[in-house]
């Protein structure tokens, strides 16, 4: 079982060729849909009382245990972006906290001795409050992002004492070290602690690194992207999904969850929300695995 524990959102969101309004996002939101199609999901969150019971609907379907998931009285958690042409940089139009404002992660008593935790990015503090309350785990993997490093540093230095992974993007790796190398920042992350550190390089793919090596996954390639967010979110349920339903957490399991997460990533883009993820099927997530394969495969050879 895997804890999961993160945002849920209402997102307005507007892009060069599209606008959608209230769709369901949020960091748990992401990671529930992705790692529950590799294992059984538990998600730790809040939602107002206005909540859509479509939405709601949706985490039953996906997570196996849904007895973390609190509604309070008062507005969901509302965000809304619009985003630059190059589908990369976004500018925030509005952020309505709601109930997410009083937030303090309540993990239920049966759900502590959970060997896998997802750390969705939420506040560092939160982040280890979950942690506080969990029977050592086996494997915890955990996403932040440049506002807690603006903000909440000396927060976020602790947490990544506690992981045994970070999920961070380039520009975030660059900012939390001051290292304009991606190898030298993941060198400063390892020595805080964690045993892996993920870079993600958006639709350059995505680079491990641990004490033993480095390992590089290409994107997905698509000629189309309708809407990136939560593609990182979806990025890290795939890796942390495959992780419990390997039962392992060793360099070559944490290959293939990467591989996976890219995988599934790449149908999040495809739509607003978690439509497009919400309706994939076994067969196309092992297509794109295949096709992720073929990108980096080279027969052997020898310059004579």
């Amino acid at each position: 079982m895997i804890v999961v524990v993160g945002s849920i959102a209402l997102d307005s969101i507007e892009t060069p060729t599209d606008k959608a309004e209230e769709v369901l996002g949020g960091s748990a939101t992401f990671i529930c849909a992705s790692a529950s199609r590799l294992a059984p999901t538990a998600v730790i969150g809040i939602v107002g009382d206005d909540f859509p019971s479509p939405y709601r609907e949706l985490f039953q379907k996906w997570c196996f245990d849904v007895s973390g998931l609190a509604v309070s009285p008062g507005r969901t958690f509302r965000w809304g972006c619009r985003y630059h042409p190059d589908m990369i940089h976004r500018d925030t139009l509005f952020t309505e906290l709601g109930v997410f404002e009083s937030f303090s992660p309540l993990v239920p008593a049966h759900l502590r001795g959970c060997p896998y935790v997802g750390l969705g990015n939420i506040h560092p503090l939160q982040q280890m409050q979950v942690l506080d309350q969990m029977d050592h785990p086996e494997w915890v993997v955990a996403d932040t992002m440049k506002l807690w490093i603006d903000i909440a540093r000396e927060d976020l230095d602790r947490l990544i004492g506690r992981v045994n992974a970070l999920v961070i993007n380039d520009e975030e790796a660059r900012q939390l070290t001051g290292c304009i190398s991606l190898a030298a920042a993941a060198e400063h992350l390892l020595a805080m602690g964690p045993a892996a550190i993920i870079i993600k390089r958006g639709e350059h793919g995505a680079s491990l690194h641990t004490r033993d090596g480095q390992f590089y996954s290409p994107a997905f390639p698509l000629a189309s992207v309708k809407d990136t967010t939560g593609a990182g979110d979806t990025f890290l349920g795939g890796l942390v999904g495959w992780i419990a339903h390997q039962k392992n957490c060793d360099v070559e399991t944490i290959k293939q969850g990467i591989s996976i997460g890219s995988c599934l990533a790449s149908f999040t883009v495809e739509s607003s929300g978690v439509t497009r993820l919400d309706s994939i099927s076994r067969q196309e997530i092992q297509a794109r695995l295949d096709g992720l394969e073929n990108l980096v495969r080279v027969q052997p050879f020898v310059i004579d």
